[in-house]
């Protein structure tokens, strides 16, 4: 445990770790949801090239208002989502983490709330303590969907300031249904509460599976999070993003450091996106493994729970350390995350994902692999 001895840290935060997943060096990484394939060449000139111009003003400070990569990312909500937005509905920060601790800074503080509805995200009360607003959570069905009443009930008990939705959830890689979403975020309007729709997985989701931001045209309360780490195979470039009305994102500019987002930052995302249709190209051979991975867990005797990211929740396990621990020893690195007796594999290469088979396999028949 980190040690404080002589600093007047606040005193919540003596007894945390810092955040972070486990980087180790193993033949088989598939604990943080990337994509593992990584940008094509064509891409990787490009985004080069575009840093390299940007670097030649680099005396100056980077445009802080960052309007063009703004339009370039409606304009992509518009051909993946068909929401047509202004680029002033549109924020960006360093990762989708900075956009949702902007947005705790702008609706969260001290004798605020802020409440989502577990297993979910991990980073959530990190926000939360962070920015000294109070953590709640109601819960999720045994099967990890939200119920709709039950939802709309811990809003009216909680009254929290702001509601926080992953959709897909994470660790379960559930989706919310575009009719719950819509009830919850009219409830939470109406006591004055802005909900926040993180899609970070999103372009993972199965066909047909509507995205939140079209509901943004009649609420003003709802903002919906993206980012480029996952399906973008962009986690190196530190980009995220979120889409809502001018006056949610306003909110957002009163709270964010003076030119956070820097040139460099800048040009690779406008030159990634100019290559969106690349570096998506690999997601429904993702989509697809995942699929696969999921019936082949079932075929196991193994419960895995149906994803619409880039993941998949299974167990459940006498003791998940152990597996978790026996998959690395035998050099695959997995999530050790969510409920007890669960763990979480990210869906890599087919490659990977053999290797991640032949190990679990090798493992389910030891004594560490005893199921509940």
């Amino acid at each position: 445990m980190a040690r404080f001895d002589g600093l007047p840290i606040r005193e919540e935060l003596k007894s945390f770790e810092p955040y972070g997943a486990p980087q180790l060096d193993v033949p088989v990484l598939l604990n943080v949801n990337e994509n593992p394939y990584p940008p094509s060449e064509e891409a990787v000139a490009d985004i080069a090239t575009a840093v390299s111009v940007a670097a030649r003003g680099m005396n100056r400070y980077p445009d802080r208002e960052f309007l063009d990569l703004r339009a370039d990312l409606a304009a992509y909500l518009a051909r993946e989502s068909g929401a047509h937005l202004a680029p002033e509905q549109v924020w960006a920060a360093n990762g989708s983490n900075e956009v949702m601790l902007h947005i705790l800074q702008a609706f969260g503080g001290p004798g605020r709330t802020a409440l989502s509805f577990a297993p979910t995200y991990s980073m959530y009360p990190e926000y939360a303590r962070d920015t000294n607003t109070a953590w709640v959570t109601g819960r999720r069905a045994e099967d990890f969907t939200l119920d709709q009443s039950k939802a709309i009930a811990a809003i009216s008990r909680h009254r929290p300031s702001v509601v926080l939705l992953a959709s897909p959830n994470n660790p379960t890689g559930t989706a919310l249904p575009i009719d719950v979403t819509e009830a919850i975020v009219a409830q939470a309007g109406e006591q004055g509460a802005v909900v926040v729709v993180d899609e970070a997985y999103a372009e993972f989701r199965r066909a047909g599976t509507p995205s939140a931001v079209t509901l943004l045209p009649s609420y003003p309360n709802l903002a919906v999070a993206r980012t480029m780490s996952k399906a973008f195979a962009m986690a190196g470039g530190r980009v995220g993003y979120l889409a809502a009305s001018k006056q949610f994102v306003d909110a957002l500019r009163i709270v964010r450091l003076p030119y956070h987002l820097s040139a460099v930052t800048q040009a690779t995302a406008r030159a990634a996106l100019r290559h969106a249709d690349e570096l998506l190209g690999r997601v429904e051979q993702l989509r697809v493994e995942r699929d696969e991975t999921v019936d082949w867990l079932r075929a196991q005797g193994l419960r895995a729970v149906d994803s619409d990211a880039n993941f998949v929740l299974f167990g459940t396990f006498a003791d998940r350390h152990a597996v978790w621990q026996a998959l690395l020893d035998d050099g695959v690195l997995i999530r050790e995350t969510g409920p007890a007796g669960w763990l979480r594999v990210s869906i890599g290469t087919g490659e990977e994902m053999a290797a991640f088979r032949a190990s679990l396999e090798r493992v389910l028949k030891t004594d560490a692999g005893r199921l509940t």
